[in-house]
């Protein structure tokens, strides 16, 4: 009952977890804005490498931060790696193919992976019949949500390449994996775990985007691009992230992975408010099955009624 107790998350942690979904549902907008003029490999290097610029400055030397960099650089990178640097560029390469909202969605298939690897690696993330039945009624919300065109890639109709589609969802496997390999970072402030991964990732990054783009040779891109990677690097990611360990150390991992459920709504609100898009009835009950996924994987409503 203890365990089960402390899985649940608190209002407010609620209240933390939905201001991270509509800040990493802008980050796929950002992205696909950004994407069309810096190249995917160099677009993650500009999103991690100024995130950790700016946690760095804000950190300034406070939380024992760069004693707790040396003492734990080989756990940074391989956060880093799997946290940012493979899942990004997997994303990245994906939306040079598809739009923002597709990606997101797609990408929301992180709270399956991550239940069942929690469920192998950790002794208090096990697998229940709430959390198995909440992820997938918040994965039905999201199919429902893409509707048709999800299909297009396998019926030979015109759509995306089977590829694009495929990489977000891989993205989602690593996500999974850094989020169980994340909670030993629970003793570690926030942004000091932030600062790391994202220092981390820049270094895995450099060589990379040099290898692949050679940066220096790109025209400068146009300054809506300019503002967007701006945006995904000190919202989406320096602030966005966090959020992000300070719900993990107070939630767990596979509540922290329901993030991505509630960044495809986020994404099609802010398709609403900005390019003029309108949610189909369709999209409404997509929406709405999400959010009922939320509330049975949290298991609090339906332990007060069989408690009543």
């Amino acid at each position: 009952m203890k365990q089960q107790a402390a899985a649940r998350m608190s209002a407010q942690t609620w209240g933390l977890l939905a201001l991270l979904g509509m800040i990493w549902g802008g980050s796929f907008f950002f992205a696909r804005v950004a994407v069309a003029h810096v190249p995917p490999a160099t677009l993650v290097l500009l999103r991690v490498g100024i995130a950790a610029l700016a946690l760095h400055i804000y950190i300034a030397g406070r939380f024992d931060i760069y004693a707790t960099l040396r003492a734990r650089w080989r756990e940074f990178l391989l956060l880093g790696l799997i946290n940012n640097a493979v899942p990004h560029m997997l994303i990245f390469l994906g939306q040079t193919q598809i739009g923002a909202g597709l990606a997101s969605i797609l990408n929301a298939t992180t709270p399956i992976f991550t239940v069942l690897i929690a469920n192998r690696f950790t002794l208090d993330e096990k697998l229940s019949s709430e959390k198995i039945a909440g992820c997938l009624i918040g994965l039905v919300g999201t199919a429902v949500l893409i509707g048709p065109r999800a299909l297009a890639p396998f019926t030979g109709n015109s759509g995306p390449p089977l590829w694009a589609v495929v990489l977000p969802v891989l993205a989602a496997v690593s996500y999974g994996f850094a989020a169980t390999y994340g909670k030993r970072f629970r003793g570690t402030a926030a942004p000091v775990t932030a600062a790391g991964q994202l220092t981390a990732s820049t270094l895995l990054m450099l060589p990379v985007s040099l290898a692949l783009d050679t940066p220096w040779q790109l025209p400068l891109p146009p300054l809506p691009a300019i503002l967007a990677v701006l945006a995904l690097a000190l919202v989406s990611t320096a602030y966005g992230y966090i959020l992000f360990f300070r719900i993990m150390a107070a939630a767990g991992a596979t509540n922290t992975s329901l993030v991505t459920l509630l960044v495809p709504p986020s994404a099609i609100l802010a398709g609403m408010l900005f390019l003029g898009e309108t949610l189909t009835p369709l999209g409404m009950l997509g929406m709405v099955l999400v959010l009922f996924g939320l509330v049975v994987l949290d298991g609090r409503v339906f332990a007060r009624f069989r408690s009543a």
